[in-house]
């Protein structure tokens, strides 16, 4: 891991796009055979079980409906600060004692910050369960802080910004085409924070997020794997039932959106880039609670254009007129409030961004003209079919999958509802999809470069 705390901030960066565009486009299905209990605490604890008897192992995870995008202005990074800092004391535990107890009991532990979420997981023994239960309780509203951790865990974050961003061209690019594409809502701030910002988080708005968010009525319990839902219930109400709510937790208002009438476009030079590429994003309506039939020809759009060898966008840049090494497109589905749909091309030696940006040009305007190849639609479907079935025989996918699901505005039906609802996706609704996004008043394109030399 890359910090002490040894957290994720769950975000897109390039290196790992093909991966990325795997996680969010084909293992998001689920099954209705997925054996997933559900019950609400009285504290309005939201709690989900997912059997899976084959291996005693256990995936114990809570998940807080907070994530940087319901930070306070001027306070950028605080979400993923307090992640930090939960890993140091409580009442009963040192700082450090968390994580040396799962590793001294055969385990592992992890954390992770998204806009939408702050996660907290730990994978044990089964037997170990009851352990994993007491201390997160603990830590849900026991955590103690002094100056000197805020000092500490502050140039962690700070060297971490360093190491993630300031020292990688892509992520910094990516930072500047983020804050262009949302005007207003916190999406256009980075999880990690503005380096400013982060400087300036102090102990007061650490806790200030913490009392604020870190309740049982504003968590989603998931347990996974070699449990009964009678014995989570048990020990869910044991340890996480006498935790009162927050009776103030207020309801997540966000800044949305203005009405985006104006095509935006930058360029980031750094000497450090060794490939340039052009990459445009499209503002796009997210999966919503009942309503998921744009989201699915959305990603079914993002497959078809640029979701592997087999696309339109590979075939016709990469190997047709061999324009571009590489050319992709995906979808953010999983997202609370409005999300995007991306399109990236790296173009050959000699093949100018220019150029490289008006070829992707032509294959949107021919496809928007050609329709949906229909064998290659059912190509699509038939594999997100077996990445159903195969994605079922990872407990923790599964738990990853319906926790930032709940946490973000869905629920269990919908997750269930997936897989058939894109199934049944059809080529005239792709095609509706398709014209509804690729709105140059809704879009950022973006050159990453580096600067150019001059005798």
């Amino acid at each position: 891991m890359e910090t002490p705390m040894r957290d994720r901030i769950i975000t897109a960066p390039f290196a790992h796009l093909a991966a990325l565009v795997a996680l969010l486009c084909l293992p998001l299905a689920a099954s209705a055979d997925d054996q997933v209990t559900s019950f609400t605490l009285d504290n309005g604890m939201q709690a989900l079980v997912i059997e899976d008897h084959r291996a005693p192992v256990v995936v114990h995870m809570v998940w807080y409906r907070a994530g940087s995008a319901d930070e306070e202005p001027g306070s950028s990074g605080v979400a993923h600060f307090l992640e930090h800092l939960l890993f140091k004391g409580t009442d009963t535990l040192a700082p450090g004692e968390f994580s040396a107890t799962v590793a001294r009991n055969g385990g592992n532990d992890n954390a992770f910050t998204n806009y939408d979420y702050t996660g907290y997981y730990q994978r044990v023994a089964a037997d170990r369960l009851e352990l994993m239960m007491r201390m997160e309780s603990d830590r849900m509203v026991n955590l103690r802080l002094d100056e000197n951790d805020i000092a500490t865990e502050r140039d962690v974050i700070l060297e971490e910004r360093n190491q993630r961003v300031e020292n990688n061209p892509s992520a910094l690019f990516r930072e500047q085409r983020n804050a262009a594409q949302y005007l207003n809502h916190r999406y256009g701030v980075p999880i990690i924070g503005w380096r400013r910002e982060m400087r300036e988080l102090d102990l007061e708005k650490a806790l200030a997020f913490y009392e604020r968010n870190y309740a049982p009525n504003n968590a989603v319990l998931v347990v996974a794997g070699d449990v009964t839902p009678d014995e989570v219930r048990a020990l869910a109400e044991k340890y996480y039932g006498p935790i009162p709510a927050n009776p103030d937790l207020a309801p997540r208002d966000r800044p949305q959106e203005p009405r985006q009438i104006a095509a935006r476009r930058i360029t980031y030079q750094d000497a450090r880039v060794a490939q340039p590429y052009v990459m445009r994003s499209y503002l796009a309506p997210e999966r919503d609670h009942g309503a998921q039939q744009q989201a699915a020809a959305l990603a079914l759009l993002a497959e078809l254009l640029g979701g592997g060898t087999t696309s339109v966008m590979a075939e016709k840049l990469q190997f047709d007129t061999q324009v571009a090494v590489q050319a992709q497109a995906w979808y953010d589905g999983t997202s609370l409030d409005d999300t995007t749909f991306s399109l990236l091309v790296v173009p050959a030696d000699g093949v100018s961004l220019e150029e490289a940006e008006e070829a992707m040009d032509a294959v949107i305007a021919g496809f928007l003209e050609d329709g949906v190849d229909e064998d290659q639609l059912s190509r699509i479907k038939k594999g997100l079919r077996a990445a159903q079935i195969y994605a079922r025989d990872d407990v923790e996918r599964l738990a990853n999958r319906y926790g930032a699901a709940l946490t973000q505005g869905l629920t269990v039906e919908d997750v269930q509802a997936w897989p058939d609802i894109l199934q049944a996706t059809t080529s005239d609704e792709i095609m509706a999809a398709a014209r509804a996004v690729f709105d140059p008043a809704k879009s950022v394109t973006g050159w990453l470069t580096a600067p150019e030399v001059t005798q």
